[in-house]
């Protein structure tokens, strides 16, 4: 133990005599203090003496899809840490293909008693799914808050990027590189950030190079949130023509970059691709990719805080919430091909 208390010490900046005062719950320790030995349990990896964890205000449950797309993982940490702070304890809930559904992972967190929940890119977002079973839910007196997807059908707060800027961004970054042909590779158009975005996409289109609708939805290709997906969207759009594709989420963007080099073109220098999300990671890729960035920690943070004024009987407006994304440029965007190819 002495070994450790030197440890912990040297890490805080404190002496080893104050350590084991805090670790051992004695008063005449400041605050600060107290908490700078903490945090050196914390980094050192040490577990803090059970006397000394808080205890948990309850349980708060957190829905999302899959976690192969990393900008679920990412929103899930921000928003576990943000509960974490404030004294409870969240419960992850993932859906998997094949797995539970969202109303069988929303009734098993209810049984367990959670004080709220949190849903992201859940049926919510889905323009043709049944709104009544978030009626149900607030009907059980279990407040809950939406991220990425509106629906006026529910009264409860939403979170949600900017999808329409996102995409005006992306569009006026490719014209002002002297792209003419962009296309758009997006999820199935039933889900409301997808109608969103081709909104976006067309606004910019429009009011770029003077497309109308039906000229920019030729433009547009629909396929699934995956490398595949992107993969199979872009080739599409490049055999159209498109000397650049923005994509609907970074994991999308990945499949363009394959898209292009299946068929013998570099990227930035033949084809532009820009994605959506700014995942961990995506700065690291060959190239490094330019992409919309999701304000995820802003996004996270509005999302628990809703919720817990919901939880502690001050409800926030049954609103929208919206937060502007940014453009990230990196190395997979460059000035358009001197000449443009023509559709094979």
């Amino acid at each position: 133990m002495t070994a450790r208390l030197s440890d912990i010490a040297a890490q805080a900046g404190v002496s080893e005599a104050t350590v084991s005062r805090v670790l051992n719950g004695k008063p005449g320790v400041a605050t600060g203090t107290r908490e700078s030995v903490l945090a050196a349990l914390d980094v050192l990896g040490y577990e803090r003496p059970v006397r000394l964890r808080q205890r948990s205000a309850g349980l708060v449950g957190l829905i999302t899809p899959e976690l192969d797309n990393p900008i679920f993982p990412a929103l899930a940490q921000v928003i576990g840490q943000a509960l974490t702070r404030q004294g409870y304890t969240p419960v992850l809930a993932t859906q998997t293909p094949g797995g539970s559904t969202e109303d069988e992972l929303t009734d098993m967190l209810v049984e367990r008693g959670v004080a709220g929940i949190i849903f992201v890119s859940g049926l919510h977002a889905d323009t043709t799914a049944d709104m009544t079973r978030y009626d149900q839910l607030r009907g059980k007196g279990v407040p809950y808050v939406l991220l990425n997807g509106f629906s006026p059908k529910v009264r409860a707060p939403f979170v949600s990027p900017d999808d329409r800027a996102a995409m005006r961004l992306a569009v006026t970054h490719l014209a002002a590189l002297g792209h003419t042909r962009i296309g758009l590779a997006v999820g199935p158009k039933r889900f409301v950030p997808v109608l969103r975005k081709i909104e976006g996409f067309q606004q910019g289109m429009a009011e770029r190079f003077g497309l109308s609708s039906d000229e920019s939805e030729a433009l547009i290709q629909h396929s699934l949130y995956t490398l595949e997906g992107g993969q199979a969207a872009a080739g599409a759009l490049i055999s159209l023509g498109c000397t650049a594709v923005v994509c609907a989420s970074d994991m999308m963007a990945l499949g363009a970059i394959r898209a292009a080099r299946q068929q013998g073109l570099d990227v930035p220098r033949d084809v532009s691709v820009v994605g959506f999300d700014d995942s961990p990671l995506i700065a690291f890729t060959d190239p490094p990719l330019t992409t919309i960035r999701q304000p995820v920690q802003a996004m996270g943070q509005a999302a628990v805080r809703a919720l817990l004024e919901e939880v502690g009987g001050t409800p926030t407006p049954h609103s929208e919430f919206v937060f502007m994304p940014e453009l990230v440029v990196r190395g997979s965007t460059a000035s358009a091909p001197s000449s443009s190819r023509t559709p094979s």
